[in-house]
């Protein structure tokens, strides 16, 4: 018995995956916005039978028993932390800050038999599946380098929002980058120590954000990880560059070079070539997409997304009690502790793009205390 579900967002992915529930088997119960005019809207639209701007009207309605949290992500904490409080099973996006993300690791440590899931889709796009496979397998023999470039157009709203902003978790480090580098960390079986990143913002205002206002979210971004462990000897190097003021389509290619040859993901085809070969051999050819195409979701992501709501399924389907799943189909999906890894990261590269230094990845163990600055600040006036 497949569990009722309630989604929270009305954005492109929110849309999105609406209809890839339904197609599974799913009944979606319930719809939160941050409007009750987007709700309705949206809710018609998706033949949604119940709407709201209160999120407890989600959480408590009595057929939801998996919430999908796609909202910006300074409001995600709150939600999934509440969400599995009340024994929901959840997956969500990206939240803002490692303070967020602790939480939620927290949250989900004292619900072990509730899900909990981030919802980098990513990893389930049949083109990194398979990569992740042939790694396993010795395809490229020793890993060295990865080398991953994202490009593409703007990721700003039509109007002044959290997108904008990078303190609520806007630009294209969290919003695409946080994706990479959970993906990296799946393909390699391993996690950075060590980074090094700058960031910009070349476009600070144009037609609909003007005046007082300003973007401070990245729209171009390049950073290295090392990854394995410090004096490991045999450690991964990791370049991304990020950039999103490039007009036209959507370019997404990751490439795994070792010693004994190289695999590429070039959207969703995966490509290899061993070392002595001619050229390069298509291995798997993913681009017969026959679902809906759409325009603010990069094909990836789409297939990606539509491939996590069909684990989804089998894992829930292979229980009777809707509340109930199985580990095995979603095993490949991150978790909150993946989350908390992945905004270290993110935080790290801001932190040395700042500095101009190699920064450390440091994962945090306890939750900090949160008059820590207050006191701090009154010590100095002491002083």
């Amino acid at each position: 018995m497949l569990p009722g579900v309630g989604v929270f967002g009305t954005g492109s992915t929110a849309r999105v995956l609406v209809p890839l529930l339904k197609a599974e088997g799913f009944e979606v119960h319930a719809l939160w916005g941050q409007s009750e005019e987007e709700a309705c809207c949206l809710a018609k639209e998706l033949g949604i039978p119940f709407h709201t701007s209160r999120s407890d009207d989600v959480l408590l309605h009595p057929d939801v028993d998996l919430v999908c949290i796609y909202i910006p992500p300074s409001m995600t904490r709150q939600i999934a932390v509440k969400a599995l409080g009340i024994g929901k099973n959840v997956v969500c996006e990206k939240a803002a800050t490692t303070v967020d993300l602790f939480k939620m690791v927290t949250a989900a440590r004292y619900y072990p038999q509730l899900l909990s899931i981030m919802g980098n889709t990513l990893r389930f796009l049949p083109a990194f599946v398979a990569m992740h496979q042939l790694l396993v397998e010795g395809y490229v023999g020793q890993m060295q380098v990865c080398d991953v470039r994202v490009y593409g157009p703007s990721l700003l709203d039509q109007s002044y929002g959290w997108t904008c902003e990078a303190l609520m978790g806007g630009g294209g480090l969290h919003t695409v980058g946080s994706a990479i580098i959970d993906l990296l960390s799946y393909l390699t079986d391993a996690r950075a120590y060590r980074v090094h990143g700058l960031l910009r913002t070349f476009v600070q205002q144009n037609g609909l954000i003007r005046g007082i206002r300003h973007v401070t979210s990245d729209d171009f971004c390049f950073f290295q990880m090392l990854m394995g462990g410090p004096g490991s000897g045999s450690g991964v190097c990791c370049t991304v560059t990020l950039n999103f003021n490039m007009p036209g389509s959507f370019v997404q290619e990751v490439m795994v070079v070792g010693s004994t040859g190289r695999l590429v993901a070039k959207g969703t085809e995966l490509y290899g070539q061993r070392n002595g070969s001619k050229g390069e051999e298509l291995l798997l050819d993913d681009s017969g997409w026959v679902g809906p195409e759409v325009r603010d979701m990069p094909l990836p992501h789409l297939q990606g997304l539509s491939s996590m709501v069909k684990a989804l399924r089998q894992s829930f389907q292979a229980h009777e009690e809707r509340r109930s799943w199985a580990r095995e189909p979603v095993a490949m999906a991150p978790t909150f502790e993946d989350g908390l890894y992945v905004q270290t990261v993110v935080e790290a590269v801001k932190r040395s793009s700042c500095s101009g230094e190699w920064e450390c990845v440091e994962i945090m163990s306890q939750e900090p205390d949160p008059n820590l600055n207050l006191c701090e600040a009154l010590q100095r006036n002491k002083n």
